[in-house]
């Protein structure tokens, strides 16, 4: 079977690309088909990440494996497509040079029959022009969830007895 996916631009003007891929493909071969598809140039590091319906980052498919033997971790090169999206596991977050944070919305609209013929990874159709740069993020978190909006004005850091820790802890 083939994939087709949405791979969206997470930024205000529209930018993406319909790309179908074997649903055998790695995360690898997915990686380059989306960088090629951008005009990037494949240099540096990505990741995918598995999202829910509100597009919320879950676990990490990563190009290396950066963890040091502590956990284990799904590697591009070993994931498969087919071993991690479904008809009910349908988004994908993906995210291209750490530095610059280009991050990408990857939506699986539809899973197919493959043409004969046809050669895949292939590019369906494009929309817009990639921006200079990475569009800025906001990163959101919880208002105040330590609950210590205002109290910084009664603080003293050279209170220790006011403090909530122990301060030979170590």
């Amino acid at each position: 079977m083939i994939y087709r996916f949405r791979v969206i631009l997470d930024a205000t003007e529209d930018v993406f690309r319909d790309i179908e891929i074997q649903e055998d493909a790695t995360f690898e071969d997915f990686n380059n088909a989306i960088t090629q598809a951008f005009g990037f140039d494949g240099m540096e590091m990505a990741s995918f990440y598995v999202s829910d319906d509100e597009w919320n980052q879950g676990e990490e498919i990563s190009q290396f494996d950066m963890s040091e033997g502590q956990d284990s971790i799904r590697l591009m090169n070993e994931t498969t497509l087919d071993g991690v999206l479904s008809e009910d596991q349908t988004r994908l977050i993906y995210v291209y040079d750490f530095l610059n944070m280009w991050t990408f919305l990857v939506e699986l609209a539809e899973i197919a029959a493959p043409v004969t013929g046809e050669s895949y990874p292939n590019l369906l159709f494009s929309h817009g022009i990639l921006p200079d740069s990475a569009p800025d993020k906001q990163f959101e978190a919880e208002q105040d969830p330590y609950g210590l909006e205002g109290d910084d004005e009664d603080l003293d850091i050279n209170d220790y007895d006011s403090l909530n820790f122990d301060e030979n802890w170590n």
